[in-house]
């Protein structure tokens, strides 16, 4: 090499190019690590350095480390678990299933939009008790804020009013305004009647959203009068009807909910439920709350009451689709059930797809809004996962075995419906003989 000119300046080191360099070789160094990752190795596939003997390999002193030898046994595949630690990388659907997953979950988006209709709102403003919602929320929100000042000058209650008005809207809709349907009672002579499965829904009854009709027939003698059970998905039915399951009363108590000033999601699982999340402008989170159990800010009741395995919950609302499975399974190994609908990254996809279509007639600030709650939901998610973690490790003992079953807090199981109709539907608690199944359709 030839000698460097003395009398040559020194070239000028470009602190910007130097940064740039160094982001591109951490970069990559990252990227070969999750594909060394991901990738299965085999031992024909030896490294192409010769192995060192080892004389060379306590002769070597250079710069650099000796080539690593080559591998015996094949090590195994990466497991599920580092694998879905990694980072999803939205992918669009390409096989039939995945396709059919998304133009699902495409249909259940457009449910919340209804709940927009001004005429809607209207009709439901007007079946509401307003004094008496608002007289109960004053009355709470009064007790909460002499709580919070009884702790000190910096505590602030832990609802606001706003939450209160939906806690008095919860307790009027589950006790007064709406009926729990478990075998309609026969339209003649009033006695309980018998199942005899699904019927075809009348022109009238599809105008007004019932894609499945029960057919029931009176269990009395003398009568054997049918009846009719239409499962109405129009909100202006429900509002007269007054009755239904985990569906209508979702569907009904949720449009409630947007009418007295609430934002909504109404959650949908994959193991026939729904329910309805509240956004609390005090906790600045979404709020879980099913009308049906008069449940409030009790995400863990599905699987660690009523003994439910769950594997997808999706939550739709007037600015898109979340998965929110993680706030309701806190143990995906006991009480999560298999997601196998769609690979994750398409689940991403599918709803990213969705945000898109509900916002993009939002203003600029509002979707800075809903982008800045996106995030702060995904941190809150995320922490749920590392929470459970830290508790599973925090209750093993010193002997390596788990916690006897009378150290963990008990959840009420399911109260509405009939013992059977949970057992059949795997809600039961412990005591279902079906709670390894998937329950039958007909939230």
């Amino acid at each position: 090499m030839a000698d460097q000119d003395p009398h040559r300046p020194p070239k000028q080191l470009d602190a910007h190019e130097l940064t740039q360099q160094f982001e591109q070789l951490l970069r990559t160094r990252r990227l070969n690590a999750l594909t060394d990752r991901g990738r299965p190795r085999h031992p024909a596939q030896s490294s192409p350095y010769p192995t060192p003997t080892p004389s060379q390999q306590s002769s070597h002193r250079g710069p650099h480390p000796p080539p690593r030898p080559a591998q015996n046994n094949a090590p195994a595949l990466p497991s599920y678990s580092s694998l879905r630690n990694m980072p999803k990388v939205p992918s669009p659907p390409q096989d039939d299933h995945s396709l059919r997953f998304r133009s699902l979950l495409v249909g259940l988006s457009f449910k919340p939009t209804h709940y927009e209709n001004p005429g809607l709102l209207d009709e439901a403003l007007s079946v509401i008790p307003l004094d008496r919602i608002y007289g109960e929320a004053e009355d709470e929100s009064q007790l909460l804020q002499a709580k919070a000042a009884s702790i000190g000058p910096n505590a602030k209650p832990e609802w606001g009013y706003q939450d209160c008005v939906i806690r008095a809207l919860l307790r009027w809709f589950k006790r007064i305004f709406f009926s729990f349907v478990n075998n309609p009672p026969c339209p003649v002579c009033a006695a309980p009647t018998v199942a005899l499965g699904m019927t075809t829904p009348t022109p009238e009854e599809r105008a007004r959203s019932a894609t499945r009709v029960e057919l029931y027939r009176c269990s009395a003698g003398e009568c054997r009068a049918f009846e009719r059970f239409p499962r109405y998905g129009d909100v202006w039915t429900l509002l007269q009807t007054r009755r239904g399951r985990c569906g209508e009363w979702a569907d009904c108590f949720s449009m409630l909910c947007r009418a007295v000033g609430g934002r909504v999601r109404w959650v949908w699982n994959a193991e026939d439920h729904v329910w309805t999340e509240v956004y609390s402008e005090q906790q600045k989170r979404w709020i879980h709350v099913d009308a049906c159990e008069e449940a409030w800010d009790n995400p863990r009741l599905y699987t660690e009451g009523w003994g439910k395995k769950m594997s997808y919950c999706i939550a739709f609302s007037a600015d898109g689709a979340t998965d929110v499975t993680r706030r309701y399974v806190r143990d995906a190994v006991k009480h999560g059930a298999d997601r196998n609908r769609a690979p994750e990254e398409v689940l991403v996809w599918i709803t990213d797809e969705i945000k898109k279509l509900r916002r993009e007639n939002l203003s600029k600030e509002d979707r800075r809004r809903v982008i800045y709650e996106d995030h702060r939901e995904e941190k809150e998610l995320r922490g749920y996962v590392v929470r459970a973690l830290a508790a599973e490790i925090g209750r093993i003992n010193l002997s390596g075995q788990p916690p006897a079953s009378g150290e963990e807090q008990k959840l009420p199981e399911r109260a509405s419906g009939t013992q059977e109709w949970r057992e059949a539907r795997g809600e039961a608690g412990n005591r279902s003989p079906h709670n390894d199944q998937p329950p039958r359709e007909g939230h």
